[in-house]
């Protein structure tokens, strides 16, 4: 198949080929949080206990983000059309074995397959849309890529909520069968963007991509479990951040004097492209870190099931889904600065009104902030995408696009790390405070503890084993207490990175709304 010029191409014939595209990143993208409401029935029906369940994500995560800044390097050689397809055909593959688990090592190893069979296809729809549409298109196309990249792991816990309660764990990863073929047979049909050039293979820079696997998989897994094991005090934690910096030293100065590195580091002399980079980071941070924080406030504090969490945060897509349009007509007349701008601040306005949360918050009173926060995610995501990689030459896009990819989903793993911390650090803290009031002089706990009593006898307790029962009441009451007041903390923290971004986006050059086709719209 020779590569066709888009402008000869037909707009259905476009919109075919990006739409193909984009359900392989979809699904790719949607696998990274559709388990994090069903690990304790994942878990449960592997025999496997809370640690190692918690793999199931972390080897998707770790496999994926090693493999995103290599997909730009990978097209190259095999063409963006085969790389697709065979990472369709290996994620599919491999979602069919994590649906077949017998254990949770097999698990975890058919998630790591998945992560790095499926990682590819992320960069390589942003690169894409760029190629199929000039103009005004390419912010509509901009705009879809960033509201998938954006509402994938927000929709996930809540797809994957549905399919465990309705069905069973093991769906979660059946359901990618189906548009993982239809992906996997239409794309190398309907995509002719470029050529294999397997000359690249010779004169690669293969030790670059160990480094580049080296660093980005010890930092993962430090992020991942440096929250529960304690960070530099734990042995193994230590070992994997010294690897992890060395490593990344190592890849970032080889990077800067090989030949034909696999990471084009040098895009980041582009004000606008280093920029991108930031403000991709940080929606990584406010996405990712939202979409876990809520699902665990309702499984810890509320004790929601998969469903019930699933239900209680749907409202974000579906308010991100709204904005679509609003930001598609604003685009053609606004500069795009002025909507990213706008998208941050409403993302950390969203993040104040988390700030009242208490113990008994549900649906409705996660309402506001989350419609909030779906509104935002299309008016932060899609500019940064089109002014960060749209004024990039075709020549260079391939290589950056990873690099912008993955900063998306390291600001997703260290804002979870932090939150994760937080999580840990800030309850001992709040419990401690509110312990500090609960003595004899405090009449309302004694009013408590009186009730707590008489609730315990009229039930028909021992007496002797009632005032250690009611004791513990008290406890369970103050640490749910604690807990409320942590994840206004981590929401905090959130909002004042957003808030940093914002202060930022002035200083990323204007870049006027494209009105006509043009190569050089951007």
């Amino acid at each position: 198949m020779s590569i066709i010029d888009p402008a000869q191409m037909t707009q259905r014939a476009k919109i075919l080929a990006f739409a193909t595209m984009c359900v392989g990143m979809f699904i790719a993208l949607i696998d990274i949080q559709i388990v994090s409401a069903s690990l304790a029935d994942i878990g449960g029906g592997l025999s496997a206990g809370a640690d190692e369940t918690a793999w199931v994500q972390t080897s998707y995560l770790i496999a994926e983000i090693i493999v995103i800044p290599l997909s730009g390097w990978m097209s190259r050689v095999l063409s963006t059309r085969w790389l697709f397809s065979i990472s369709a055909i290996g994620f599919t593959i491999a979602s069919l074995l994590c649906g077949v688990a017998w254990d949770i090592n097999s698990m975890i190893f058919f998630r790591a397959l998945q992560g790095f069979l499926g990682g590819s296809m992320i960069p390589l729809v942003f690169t894409s849309a760029f190629f199929y549409f000039q103009g005004h298109q390419r912010v509509i196309a901009a705009a879809t890529v960033g509201a998938l990249s954006s509402m994938a792991p927000t929709l996930g816990p809540t797809v994957g909520g549905w399919i465990t309660s309705n069905y069973s764990w093991h769906w979660l990863f059946f359901i990618n069968l189906v548009p993982g073929i239809f992906v996997a047979v239409v794309v190398p049909i309907v995509v002719r963007i470029d050529k294999a050039d397997f000359s690249l293979l010779k004169g690669a820079d293969y030790f670059g991509m160990i480094l580049l696997a080296l660093s980005l998989g010890c930092l993962e897994y430090s992020l991942e479990e440096g929250p529960r094991l304690g960070w530099m005090g734990d042995d193994v934690i230590r070992t994997t951040v010294w690897i992890s910096v060395v490593a990344g030293i190592s890849f970032l100065w080889r990077s800067l004097v090989y030949v034909n590195p696999v990471v084009d580091l040098r895009a980041l002399k582009d004000r606008n492209f280093a920029l991108g980079c930031f403000f991709s980071f940080i929606t990584g941070i406010g996405i990712f870190a939202t979409v876990y924080l809520t699902p665990v406030f309702l499984a810890h504090v509320r004790g929601f099931s998969a469903l019930d969490i699933g239900l209680s945060i749907f409202s974000t897509g579906l308010f991100q889904i709204s904005a679509i349009p609003v930001y598609a007509v604003l685009a053609r007349r606004i500069d795009l600065r002025w909507l990213m701008m706008f998208g941050m601040s409403c993302f950390a306005l969203s993040m104040w009104n988390f700030m009242p949360i208490t113990h008994d918050w549900g649906w409705r009173e996660l309402m506001l902030p989350q419609a909030l926060r779906g509104f935002a995610q299309q008016f932060a995501v899609a500019p940064v995408v089109t002014l960060t990689l749209g004024a990039l030459k075709p020549e260079r896009l391939k290589l950056a696009s990873g690099l912008f990819n993955l900063m998306r989903n390291l600001g997703g793993a260290i804002g979870i790390a932090v939150c994760g911390t937080i999580l840990n650090d800030r309850t001992n803290l709040h419990f401690l405070r509110l312990a500090e009031h609960l003595n004899s002089g405090n009449e309302a706990m004694q009013d408590l503890l009186q009730s707590s009593r008489a609730n315990l006898l009229a039930s028909g307790m021992d007496a002797a084993s009632v005032p250690t029962a009611a004791l513990q009441q008290l406890w369970h009451l103050a640490l749910r207490e604690a807990q409320t007041q942590t994840f206004a903390d981590a929401f905090l923290v959130v909002m004042w990175c957003f808030l940093v971004a914002v202060a930022m986006v002035p200083l990323m050059r204007k870049v006027a709304p494209p009105q006509a086709p043009s190569a050089d719209a951007h």
